[in-house]
């Protein structure tokens, strides 16, 4: 027992004795590989013998090219009658037309003069070459060896060919004969390795099995177990470095929990998002701001989905993408109905020493605002070199036009100089808008803000469209009629504004009212009071502003109908200017407009109510 023992110890002769039933196993497989061999040469020796002789196939091309049908289907008969081969069991004849002039078969003889559809017989006409395969006859069970021979007449055309239809069930029957006496022989190799190989096992086991246990121990942060070493050997060997093993892992344990600690604490307080992935592309580090950049509570609800579903990109790149091409930069837009969020992606490949990429990590840096910026920047260049080129582009062609010639003509001289005129005067209205956006967007527009009593100013500002639309009456200039209906409340609402920079958006709602009010049109305003606000309307019949539209009304350079704002000399800048003033003074504005029935501006102005004789008592009392 001793010495039996002694012999199984070392670990290279158990292994030995692996290999010794390896290469039992591995003679089966030979067998396997002969009996597939046999099979081959088996079927091979079968298709010689069911071969026909050639004398057999130039009497059949003979028949097949008489002119007599009936006699040569006739002889036809008489030839696949005299063939003696028992291994056949139908021979089928058939014409360069495909169809059958002859069959072997007594019980098949009503398909002569069908069409053959078999597609063997069909390449074997068209390609002049032989097909063979073989079948498997699902009503029978049987298999079937059919090979397709073209026939060919003395100058090498084909004239039909030969279907050969032969049973394999013979051949098979013999190849599974020998195909059990292997299978008999492996079972008995199996039972015989099976046992061997339990007898080893049971040395080889225990020793590894108490390696597994404290494996399993130190995989779950448990390093005070140690495996007993049974001896000297490999084994006794192995189970020293897992002791060993368990001392270097503990301490790199403690040193990769102290630098976790140490990135927690940096990802946590860094002011970019950022996020880790494993090589599949699933996350599995996230840190605050990543959250909060994509609104997302809590970390569970990132960790593990793909990168490209998390930041939305499923539909242009692919996680291997990502991976492959070293610090890639994009942009990502994640905005939606009600917020706006651009972010910058920056992915680079987790990639250790020996080259093996072993995750990505996607540094995300809030960038909306500069997007925004961007936009509008590139917007307004392209807005004010388009509204300027078509003045411009008008006063070249009227100058040109008097330089060759058309200045001396009376008539037309005065037009083509107004016209110039005009042009000239709206590039400077747009160039003195263009310079009030500008100081409003830079903040050095200065409001000379003073209480003002908001309904008189209003009744100032329409008095003075009623003058001009008296003064158009009476000189007969104007081409429409419209009148300015008011609905204001009762009391002096004292509202703290700038003036001039109010009038100026009253004018400007104003003016497009009359622009764009039909002949005898009615142009409503009102003013009433909140709680803490006083309201403003202007009210047109016009042709009203479409719903597609409403959402950039206020937009530079947006015009509803920009063909016929050009006519009437606008800018495009109205709106825009009336907005920020508005802005400015702590209100807001709005449209409210149905197409085809006229378009409502609103304009809110914060107010705080207060008895004005009080303050004037107050003031004297002071004094």
């Amino acid at each position: 027992m001793n010495s039996k023992l002694k012999f199984y110890q070392s670990i290279r002769v158990k292994i030995a004795l692996v290999f010794a039933l390896m290469l039992m196993l591995t003679l089966e497989c030979v067998g396997a590989v002969f009996v597939r061999q046999l099979e081959h040469q088996n079927l091979n020796t079968f298709k010689q013998t069911i071969e026909l002789p050639s004398y057999v196939d130039n009497a059949l091309s003979e028949q097949l090219t008489r002119g007599n049908t009936k006699r040569a289907n006739q002889s036809i008969r008489q030839i696949l009658s005299e063939v003696n081969n028992s291994n056949i069991s139908e021979i089928r004849v058939i014409d360069s037309k495909g169809v059958i002039r002859g069959t072997s078969a007594s019980d098949s003889r009503s398909v002569i003069g069908q069409k053959s559809t078999d597609s063997m017989v069909k390449a074997a006409l068209l390609n002049n070459r032989s097909h063979s395969e073989n079948v498997y006859d699902s009503s029978n069970h049987n298999r079937y060896y059919i090979n397709v021979v073209p026939l060919n007449d003395n100058n090498n055309n084909v004239v039909g060919a030969v279907q050969l239809r032969a049973s394999l069930e013979s051949v098979y029957s013999n190849i599974n004969s020998i195909t059990l006496i292997y299978l008999s022989a492996a079972l008995i190799t199996i039972v015989l390795s099976l046992f061997l190989a339990i007898l080893i096992s049971q040395e080889i086991t225990q020793p590894i099995e108490e390696m597994r246990k404290q494996t399993l121990r130190i995989a779950r942060g448990d390093f005070s177990g140690q495996v007993k070493v049974m001896g000297n050997d490999e084994l006794g060997q192995l189970a020293g470095a897992v002791n060993n093993l368990s001392v270097r892992v503990e301490e790199a344990q403690e040193s990769s929990d102290s630098e976790r600690r140490r990135l927690d604490s940096v990802l946590s307080h860094m002011s970019d998002g950022v996020l880790a992935t494993d090589r599949r592309g699933n996350v599995t580090i996230v840190n605050n701001m990543t959250l909060q950049l994509l609104g997302v509570d809590h970390e569970d609800d990132l960790i593990g989905k793909s990168i490209i579903d998390v930041l939305n990109i499923r539909h242009d790149y692919t996680v291997r993408q990502l991976i492959n091409e070293d610090q890639q930069e994009m942009i990502i837009d994640m905005s939606n109905a009600g917020n706006d969020l651009i972010l910058n992606a920056y992915f680079s490949p987790i990639q250790r020493e020996s080259g093996f990429i072993s995750g990505l990590v996607c540094v995300l840096h809030d960038v909306t605002s500069q997007q925004k910026e961007e936009r509008e920047r590139k917007q307004f260049v392209s807005n004010v070199s388009h509204e300027l080129r078509t003045p411009l582009t008008s006063v070249h062609s009227y100058v040109e036009a008097l330089s060759d010639g058309a200045w001396k003509d009376k008539e037309i001289a005065p037009k083509f100089l107004t016209v110039i005129q005009n042009e000239t005067d709206r590039m400077i209205r747009m160039i003195n808008d263009l310079l009030s956006m500008s100081r409003m967007d830079s903040g050095t527009t200065k409001l000379n803000l003073e209480y003002v009593n908001i309904k008189e100013l209003f009744n100032y500002i329409l008095n003075r469209f009623d003058m001009i639309i008296k003064k158009d009456e009476d000189s007969g200039e104007s081409s429409k009629k419209y009148t300015i209906e008011r609905y204001f409340t009762n009391k002096d609402l004292w509202v703290e504004i700038d003036t001039d920079k109010f009038t100026q958006v009253i004018d400007n709602i104003m003016n497009n009212a009359i622009k764009y009010s039909p002949d005898g049109g009615v142009i409503t305003t009102r003013l009433l009071e909140t709680h803490n606000h006083v309201i403003l309307s202007i009210s047109d019949q016009g042709l009203g502003i479409p719903r597609k539209d409403l959402g950039r009304i206020f937009d530079r350079f947006f015009r509803v109908d920009k063909a016929r704002s050009r006519k009437q000399g606008g800018t495009g800048l109205g709106l825009a200017i009336s907005k920020e003033v508005v802005n400015m003074l702590g209100g807001q504005i709005w449209v409210d407009s149905v197409e085809g029935k006229g378009s409502t501006f609103y304009i809110s102005l914060p107010y705080v109510p207060y008895e004005e004789e009080d303050d004037w008592d107050d003031q004297e009392t002071k004094d």
